[in-house]
């Protein structure tokens, strides 16, 4: 009779478990139309997480190692453990260093890329790794494709408007704008001042007068080279906000004194990650807040 009861009692303790398991995952994910995208904190390189009010979600770049994975854990629910589309902006080891394991522990459908290969073995690893897994769709971002995340948020590719093959891999960045309402976001990898001056010229010179560049958030190009951030594609953007992801005393000494210059002459408001570590934005679609 004894026995009976503690048998009832366990089951009744792992019923208990699963109903706080269950309502701990709704409080997770009702996202009541809001949008996150935090600029991770992976020291020397590049890692944003998106996740729209849908629930979809995507990561650009993967940072120079393992250290995604820990920054992905503080901004994702334990149980969640796919990522609907990962995005190599270019190929250099501090932008896809970590999404080799990123693949390995996340279900991706689909992962995008420019197509200009890297030198590294991590990506090598990641080429190998989306060519062997036939659930993933592999994706040559160009110009023009959108990537729909629902709820009304759209990732726009801007660059490459052509084919990179040649081009050194920092030129053949990928450039894209996440549009939220009338909030915009945009991501620029390490795309070097002469292809930003050449989409702000583009911009200058077409008739419709819709601006594709402005975004109230700039991702700083090349963690804040003096080689990227050009005063006419700043202008083009102009943000309110400027995200460097940076590692702190890097050896390049990034940001550049010209870059932090540029941002303060257009009085835009200037975050690191070497100093505030993970950057939080959420956005309704009309209010921004930095958290």
């Amino acid at each position: 009779m004894l026995k009976s009861h503690k048998v009832r009692f366990v089951i009744l303790i792992i019923l208990f478990l699963g109903a706080v398991f269950s309502v701990y995952a709704a409080w997770r994910e009702e996202r009541n139309g809001v949008l996150t995208i935090a600029f991770l904190d992976v020291g020397q390189g590049d890692a944003i997480f998106v996740d729209a009010p849908s629930g979809n979600q995507i990561l650009i770049d993967g940072g120079p190692g393992k250290s995604v994975l820990r920054e992905l854990s503080k901004v994702m629910p334990f149980y969640d453990r796919s990522i609907d589309v990962v995005i190599a902006s270019h190929a250099d080891q501090d932008h896809v260093g970590g999404l080799p394991d990123v693949l390995k522990k996340y279900k991706t459908n689909i992962f995008m890329e420019p197509g200009v290969p890297g030198e590294s073995s991590s990506y090598n690893e990641l080429e190998k790794i989306v060519e062997e897994n036939k659930s993933i769709k592999k994706i040559l971002a160009r110009k023009n494709m959108n990537v729909d995340l629902g709820d009304g948020v759209v990732l726009q590719i801007l660059f490459p408007d052509r084919d990179p093959s040649g081009m050194e891999t920092n030129s053949a960045s990928i450039i894209a704008r996440l549009i939220y309402g009338e909030n915009e976001f945009l991501f620029t990898g390490d795309s070097p001042a002469a292809i930003e001056d050449y989409l702000a010229f583009q911009e200058q010179i077409k008739s419709s007068g819709q601006n594709l560049l402005q975004s109230d958030v700039l991702k700083i190009g090349h963690h804040g080279s003096k080689n990227s951030n050009s005063d006419a594609f700043v202008a083009a953007v102009s943000p309110e906000y400027a995200v460097i992801s940076v590692g702190k005393d890097n050896k390049y000494g990034h940001p550049n004194k010209e870059t932090l210059d540029t941002l303060n002459n257009f009085n835009i408001k200037t975050l690191r990650t070497d100093d505030l570590g993970r950057i939080v934005f959420k956005s309704d679609g009309t209010n921004l807040v930095l958290k």
